[in-house]
């Protein structure tokens, strides 16, 4: 069998789950393909000594950046995330700079695509990050197509993750590609987690993506919406329940939680629909009319802008049978 390096780089306050959720991946991929040699995994930091992630956590690297790259270039680079990346050491950017390129694939997870933007490395991909640095990341990289929704895009032999466990998400999607479903889904399985989410499920949930009003009208009117998507969610109606004229409604919604109630009620709607999607047997017809989309059609095509996937392809993946 093909053997894989992966090289994972270390720095001071890297994010732990950054770094072990896809070596698990990769260490136990070789597990399931009946080849523990399937990936070679190393971990390296600038001098080799240890560092200490944003947790606190010590760890111990491999080797040195400049040794692990003196036989040549890994198969896969990886470039974990974590508060680290606020300020990286000038040494470590000018490193991937030199040597990322080289690399089979070239890997991002959370705000390590923080790192490859100030190399140089993400200009003219499309990209996706921590959904808390994308703003950061689209402002001062504007030759960088971020995109704040997917867990994680690909382009060509650029990779890049969303927050954290969107790398493991990653991880499989790359075992999968280089030793087959089987092998990524006994990881999937062994690390209980689904084998995989698509890439472009949206990173967070609707109340998590908008800010909390701080007037308790338009505070409540948000908890109200999340509680009744199947009701009439139109401005005007919404406007009356908050006492408001549409247009001031609007304007006021939107400055307070930095979505337009329309885009609001868009989000709750759908992550109405995928969780009983998910959790409940109810046909698509019935989860269209309790989301508030009116029919399965209407529906489907939201979750095909949103998701990339039809509400029946959704369930397939996703759904939890009750036992």
């Amino acid at each position: 069998m093909t053997q894989r390096s992966v090289l994972v780089v270390l720095f001071d306050d890297v994010q732990s789950l950054d770094v072990t959720g896809p070596i698990e991946v990769f260490a136990g991929a070789g597990r399931a393909a009946g080849d523990p040699a399937a990936y070679t995994i190393r971990t390296a930091s600038l001098d080799g000594g240890p560092v200490r992630t944003q947790s606190g956590l010590r760890l111990l690297p491999d080797t040195t950046l400049a040794e692990a790259v003196a036989d040549g270039a890994p198969h896969t680079l990886v470039v974990p995330g974590g508060e680290g990346t606020r300020q990286p050491a000038p040494a470590l950017i000018d490193w991937l700079r030199t040597h990322a390129p080289d690399a089979g694939r070239l890997v991002s997870v959370c705000t390590g695509a923080l790192l490859l933007a100030e190399a140089g490395l993400l200009d003219g991909h499309r990209v996706t990050t921590h959904w808390i640095a994308c703003d950061h990341l689209a402002r001062c990289y504007p030759r960088v197509e971020v995109d704040p929704d997917p867990i994680f895009v690909r382009d060509g032999r650029l990779s890049t993750s969303a927050g954290v466990t969107a790398g493991i998400d990653l991880a499989l999607a790359l075992v999968e590609e280089d030793l087959g479903r089987d092998a990524a889904l006994t990881v999937a399985r062994h690390l209980v987690v689904f084998l995989r989410r698509p890439g472009n499920q949206a990173q967070f949930s609707a109340q998590l993506a908008a800010q909390t009003a701080r007037r308790e009208p338009l505070r409540d009117l948000q908890q109200w919406i999340t509680e009744h998507p199947e009701g009439d969610l139109s401005v005007e109606a919404l406007a009356a329940r908050a006492r408001l004229s549409p247009r001031h409604f609007a304007r006021a919604f939107q400055a307070e939680t930095g979505t337009t109630p329309g885009r609001y009620v868009d989000r709750v709607r759908l992550e109405h629909a995928r969780r009983l999607l998910e959790e409940t047997s109810r046909g698509v017809e019935e989860v269209a009319r309790a989301a508030g989309y009116g029919t399965s059609e209407a529906m489907r095509r939201a979750f095909t802008k949103a998701l990339g996937t039809a509400p029946a392809d959704y369930r397939r993946r996703f759904h939890a049978p009750v036992t």
